[in-house]
């Protein structure tokens, strides 16, 4: 029941400044005029008259734009996979989500993620550059659709800051002296036959990737003679693939390999137990020097 609504059995309630009711004439007919009460109970007077369907659409359309929009900007925005760098991970033509949420708080990639980032410096120079419609303009706006003009890459995060890489001609990749074992590889395709490197150390703030189709991939093995090194820095990292979208009978998420999460991987982790014995020895040896140096004074005495 409605707040304030009132049942039709209470006498009606009397207005202020009404002039109190006439007697009907002989005949018994109602005086001329009519008034108040010829008005008919429940007419609704003085109730908004509601908006029609086709007046409220442009403002809930403007609305979800709005909503889009945003979205687009700072949580979730669609990709094109227009090559086949990432087979059979991601197909040409797939439709992923990537999250750009996580950035804003400042997490950056990690081991084994697939991410998007804008071009580092000339790897999609000489890439011709599709004209998009209007149509597709507008939906690359709303984040509908991934831009056209913007030139983007997705790859494999497989090193990040102070790790140390390398793969030889024939053997697996090596992080962190663990080999990795990449089951997420294009069948048939090897770890790095056709462009070997390493080792070294990843730079702070930058990331080493490559795709999983790896004979079929200008990565960061390709790019070892640009301004970054093959490395890709942090800043120019979109967000993390997070599902394919799109096509449906395709839809996944793309989770974290298993391999990235083996014992003794974390470039930290290696090296703490060495410093941990370290941490332990100084003191034994400073105890030592102490005893042997007060028992030498004492034989002097």
């Amino acid at each position: 029941m409605a707040v304030g609504a009132r049942s039709g059995h209470d006498d009606p309630e009397e207005r202020p400044g009404r002039l109190p009711e006439q007697p009907s004439d002989a005949s018994g007919a109602a005086p001329a005029g009519g008034g108040d009460d010829d008005e008919p109970e429940g007419s609704g007077t003085g109730q908004k008259k509601q908006r029609s369907f086709w007046k409220e659409l442009p403002l809930l359309i403007g609305i979800a734009l709005l909503l889009a929009l945003l979205i687009k900007t700072f949580l979730v925005q669609a990709f094109s996979i227009p090559s086949d760098s990432m087979m059979n991970t991601l197909q040409r033509g797939d439709r992923v989500l990537v999250d750009k949420l996580t950035p804003w708080f400042g997490s950056e990639p990690e081991r084994g993620e697939v991410v998007v980032f804008h071009d580092p410096g000339g790897w999609l120079e000489g890439e011709p550059t599709p004209e998009p419609n209007v149509l597709q303009e507008f939906l690359s706006f709303i984040g509908l659709m991934p831009s056209a003009e913007e030139k983007d890459l997705i790859k494999r995060t497989i090193a990040v800051a102070g790790d140390t890489i390398e793969c030889k001609k024939g053997g697996p990749v090596i992080l962190n002296g663990k080999p990795l074992d990449e089951t997420y590889l294009y069948p048939g395709s090897s770890a790095c036959d056709d462009q070997p490197f390493g080792p070294f150390k990843v730079p702070e703030d930058r990331i080493w990737v490559m795709g999983d189709n790896r004979q079929n991939s200008q990565d960061s093995r390709y790019h070892m003679e640009d301004v970054n090194r093959g490395f890709v820095p942090v800043d120019k990292v979109v967000g993390r693939a997070v599902v394919v979208a799109w096509p449906l009978n395709r839809w996944a998420t793309l989770p974290v390999p298993a391999t990235y999460d083996q014992p003794g991987l974390d470039a930290a982790a290696a090296i703490a137990p060495p410093a941990l014995g370290l941490a332990g020895t100084v003191p034994l040896v400073l105890w030592r020097r102490r005893r042997l140096t007060a028992g030498a004074t004492g034989a002097r005495g």
